[in-house]
């Protein structure tokens, strides 16, 4: 079996390569996550007990439904992740600090023995995010701290539904636990977009079968819907990249960077504000938006879903039957990066060439 790690996942079960400089970093990865283990419950307990909220009843409920599903129709991992509850009493389960350089968009990466090299660190307590990301300002880097509401351990430990999650809608809900247990199954090294692809597959076929023909199907289009906004918004933000990167590689002054850095950000946030008035005011991203926008916000946002039409297209090919497309997938996984891609890419001309025929 292959694993990977998530995007939002923290050094758990690995010294960093760096040593005892950074021991104090390990120390509290593996403390924040023993303590979020202390937390957990059997949700079985927690939705028996008259002291659970209604609605967190209703959730949890939801919660082992769905999970037992991701393993007699979807064959994700049976094993003891997502069968337990922890509240962690916070809104975000760890902070990410994202760092890069005043006039580059080069992230500062940190490697970790067993997971490699990621281009930020995870924190369990939003003070020691907020220390970390004081220090690297001082260097005179652009810095971002952003909160994820799950992390994965790859099926290391037995991963417990957190509050974090449980505070999004029911599809949502649904969305991440085949998402994550995906993870669970698949991990290339050094190539984010095929596992993050990967996993937003097997999380739209999940919930695809999982809403079908019930009371809640008309929401799956509307989840739909929702991704291809985001899919959009990081085009955006994508497009404004490419424009700062040809900034920082220029012979300008320094001066004349930081003059067109402040203009391209400004033609960022005019764009952004017609593609949101495309969208009928769909306002998800204001948040995110209403920051002081820098490099490492940039730098935090990746092309993640790049080959979901290349691996629906596999899926397709395999007339939907997820095991043999696990193992499809298995098998471009053994390539080397640059076969991968072109194989990926072949797919997803296929995919396009099928559209338009229909």
């Amino acid at each position: 079996m292959i694993k990977r790690i998530n995007r939002a996942a923290v050094g758990l079960v690995a010294l960093t390569v760096a040593g005892c400089a950074n021991f104090g970093y390990y120390l509290q990865a593996v403390g924040g996550h023993m303590d979020v283990l202390a937390k957990s419950q059997p949700i079985g307990q927690v939705v028996e007990d008259p002291a659970t909220e209604p609605e967190t009843r209703r959730k949890l409920t939801l919660v082992l439904q769905a999970r037992q599903y991701a393993v007699d129709h979807l064959g994700l991992p049976d094993n003891g992740s997502y069968r337990s509850y922890a509240d962690l009493k916070r809104p975000f389960a760890v902070w990410n600090v994202f760092a890069a350089p005043e006039l580059s968009l080069e992230p500062k990466s940190w490697c970790f023995l067993m997971i490699g090299c990621v281009s930020y660190r995870g924190y369990f307590d939003h003070e020691r995010a907020s220390a970390f990301a004081a220090q690297l300002r001082e260097l005179g880097h652009d810095v971002y701290v952003g909160g994820a509401a799950a992390y994965s351990t790859l099926g290391w430990f037995s991963d417990p539904m957190l509050n974090t999650v449980l505070a999004r809608s029911d599809v949502e809900i649904t969305g991440v636990l085949f998402h994550e247990l995906a993870h669970q199954i698949l991990y290339v090294e050094g190539d984010t977009a095929f596992n993050e692809s990967f996993a937003v597959t097997v999380e739209l076929e999940g919930l695809r079968r999982w809403l079908a023909g019930g009371s809640e199907a008309g929401e799956f289009s509307a989840y739909q819907r929702q991704n291809q906004r985001r899919e959009e918004f990081v085009a955006l933000i994508l497009k404004h990249r490419k424009r700062l990167a040809r900034v920082y590689d220029s012979n300008s002054s320094d001066n004349a960077k930081r003059a067109r850095k402040a203009e391209v950000f400004a033609d960022l946030r005019a764009d952004y504000a017609a593609l949101k008035n495309q969208w009928g005011g769909y306002d998800g991203f204001d948040k995110w938006m209403g920051q002081d926008l820098n490099n490492a916000h940039l730098a935090s946002i990746g092309t993640y879903h790049q080959h979901v039409a290349a691996f629906q297209q596999l899926l397709a090919r395999h007339n939907h039957d997820l095991p043999i497309f696990y193992r499809a997938v298995e098998e471009l996984a053994q390539l080397s990066k640059n076969a991968r891609r072109t194989a990926l890419d072949t797919l997803r001309s296929e995919s396009t060439y099928a559209e338009n025929r229909g």
